[in-house]
C-alpha cells in the first residue's frame, strides 16, 4: 500500500484560515475592533484555496469528492442555527452553502461528465439568483474555480482570483469607505487582492512546518466556534 505523504503546508493554511475567521468574528462579541476585519479577509479565500488544491490533486472520477461534498452539505445544515444564534439578524446564510456551490462549479469545470456539468450550471444559476442570500455572493461561489484555473500557473496569475476575491467582499462599501479616508478599508482591499497569492506562496514555502493534521473532525469547528464565541459574549456583557 502506497500512502500519500501528508501536506503539512496545506494543514498550516487551513489552521491559519480558521484563525483568521475566528479573529474576524471576535468583532461581534461586544468590543470595538474594526481592524480585525483585515485578517478576516484571508479566511474565505484560503478555504477556497484548500478546496482548489484538493480538487487539483484528486482524480476526476474520485469518489472522495462526493464525500467532501457530503460533509459540506451536512455542516451547512448543522452550522446554520449556531450561526444565527451568534448573529441574530444575518443578511446571508452561513458560509458553507457558498462553499458547496463553489465546489460543484469547480468540479463541473474539471469533469466532462454531463451530470457534473449540469450540476455546475445549476450552481451558477443558483449563485446568480440568490447572490444576496449567500455569504460572499456570486463571486464567492466562483472563487474556488478562479483559484483552480491558476493554481499550477506562475505566481503572477494569482492576482486574477484576487480580483474575484475583492468582488466577493462588498467592494462597493470598501471603495466608499476608502473615499472617506478609512485606513482599515484600504488595507482590507489590498488584503483581498493578495490573499490567493499569499496562500499559494505559503503552500510552496512552508513544507517544513508541521502543524497538527486537520482531518474531518475540523468541520465541527465551524459551528462550535460560534457557540464558544456566543458564550464569551454572554460572559463579557
Amino acid at each position: 500500500m502506497h500512502l500519500k505523504p501528508r501536506d503539512h503546508a496545506l494543514d498550516l493554511l487551513k489552521w491559519l484560515a480558521l484563525l483568521c475567521m475566528v479573529l474576524d468574528h471576535l468583532r461581534y462579541i461586544g468590543y470595538s475592533a474594526d481592524w480585525l476585519y483585515v485578517p478576516g479577509r484571508l479566511a474565505f479565500p484560503w478555504f477556497c484555496l484548500a478546496m482548489a488544491v484538493n480538487l487539483a490533486r484528486a482524480p476526476v472520477k474520485s469518489s472522495g469528492q462526493w464525500r467532501y461534498l457530503g460533509w459540506l452539505v451536512l455542516f451547512s445544515a448543522v452550522s446554520e442555527m449556531p450561526y444565527r444564534l451568534f448573529l441574530p439578524d444575518p443578511d446571508t446564510l452561513n458560509v458553507m452553502p457558498t462553499l458547496v456551490l463553489g465546489l460543484l462549479v469547480a468540479r463541473g469545470w474539471q469533469d466532462p461528465n454531463l451530470q457534473m456539468r449540469l450540476l455546475a450550471v445549476a450552481s451558477v444559476v443558483l449563485a446568480a439568483v440568490f447572490s444576496s442570500k449567500l455569504m460572499f455572493g456570486f463571486f464567492g461561489v466562483m472563487l474556488p474555480l478562479a483559484i483552480l484555473l491558476v493554481i499550477r500557473r506562475p505566481w503572477i496569475f494569482a492576482f486574477l482570483p484576487g480580483v474575484v476575491c475583492l468582488a466577493a467582499n462588498q467592494w462597493q462599501v470598501l471603495y466608499y469607505s476608502i473615499r472617506l479616508g478609512n485606513h482599515v478599508a484600504m488595507v482590507a482591499v489590498a488584503t483581498c487582492l493578495i490573499a490567493p497569492w499569499l496562500g499559494m506562496f505559503l503552500l510552496r514555502h512552508a513544507q517544513d512546518v508541521k502543524p497538527p493534521p486537520m482531518r474531518r473532525w475540523a468541520y465541527a469547528l465551524y459551528p462550535v466556534h460560534f457557540l464558544v464565541l456566543l458564550i464569551v459574549r454572554q460572559i463579557a456583557t
